[in-house]
């Protein structure tokens, strides 16, 4: 400090000690405008640490997390399919027509010859006109396996017995094949006259017949019921459904059990198609020897 700046600084710490102003300091540079107990106090205290972070609002995490891509649903394990119910199908109740008298109440069951005599020489449907002769059934009429086709064919018409041409000898092959014999089995057709040119019986012609085969099922008490094709599975069963989508499938008939197959003379018209029947046949015979 040169001496004229030494004077000058003299005269003004003279002139503040006139006005009551002691004990006069020197700042370290940097510090102007600071007073000295907060300077040392600054110095003092430690590097500040930053704050800790705080976890987000739930506000923030719900904008988070509609923000961010959701993430792919675990995929449920497989649950095994619920084991389906058997089909039950109950027969249908007797019916008789209106304009006749009601069966007789019988003390005991009714047996073959008598649903036979009850038939008649039957004009139910118009069938009668043109039919040679009535087709009813024949077989052990104990037998615990019914075959039931659709209707007579011109064989039969001319014979009077169900399954005697071409389709009928297929038959006897099949069950000759596992075992069978015809004279242990009971065959008919749910109607018993022959449709013209061997055309599918008619609705009404059905509704008119298939009282007397429900009887002659009921007669028989069999364990089970085969049904030839489509026209008997849908009399007998009530199922629509394509006789491929069904065949070889046991179901629940009153006390008994029924299947649905291909008719013989489906195979007739398709041979590569006997394997079905076959098979059919062999489930057949497993359920006879089941106890």
């Amino acid at each position: 400090m040169d001496d004229e700046t030494r004077k000058e600084l003299k005269a003004w710490l003279e002139f503040y000690e006139e006005l009551g102003i002691e004990g006069f300091y020197r700042r370290e540079p940097g510090t102007v405008g600071t007073p000295p107990s907060l300077e040392a106090a600054r110095l003092a205290q430690p590097a500040a640490t930053p704050p800790p972070k705080q976890a987000p609002s739930p506000e923030r995490i719900t904008g988070m997390a509609a923000s961010a891509p959701p993430k792919p649903p675990t995929p449920p394990k497989p649950v095994a399919p619920p084991t389906p119910p058997p089909v039950v199908i109950r027969p249908p109740a007797p019916s008789f027509n209106l304009f006749e008298a009601a069966p007789a109440r019988r003390s005991g069951p009714e047996t073959l010859e008598q649903i036979r005599q009850d038939l008649g020489d039957c004009r139910r449907c118009k069938l009668a006109p043109t039919r040679k002769t009535i087709v009813y059934g024949e077989g052990n009429p104990h037998a615990e396996l019914v075959f039931i086709g659709e209707g007579p064919g011109a064989d039969e018409d001319e014979q009077g017995l169900p399954f005697v041409g071409r389709a009928g000898k297929l038959l006897n092959r099949m069950m000759q094949t596992v075992g069978l014999k015809r004279e242990d089995v009971y065959i008919c057709n749910i109607v018993k006259c022959r449709p013209p040119g061997n055309r599918t019986p008619e609705k009404d012609e059905v509704d008119s017949c298939s009282p007397f085969l429900y009887r002659q099922i009921e007669a028989i008490k069999p364990r089970l019921i085969c049904c030839l094709g489509a026209p008997a599975v849908r009399t007998v069963l009530g199922i629509k459904e394509g006789i491929t989508k069904i065949r070889g499938q046991f179901y629940n008939f009153g006390a008994a059990k029924a299947l649905a197959t291909v008719h013989p003379a489906y195979v007739l018209r398709n041979p590569r198609e006997e394997k079905i029947l076959r098979e059919d046949f062999e489930k057949i015979c497993d359920f006879l020897k089941s106890s």
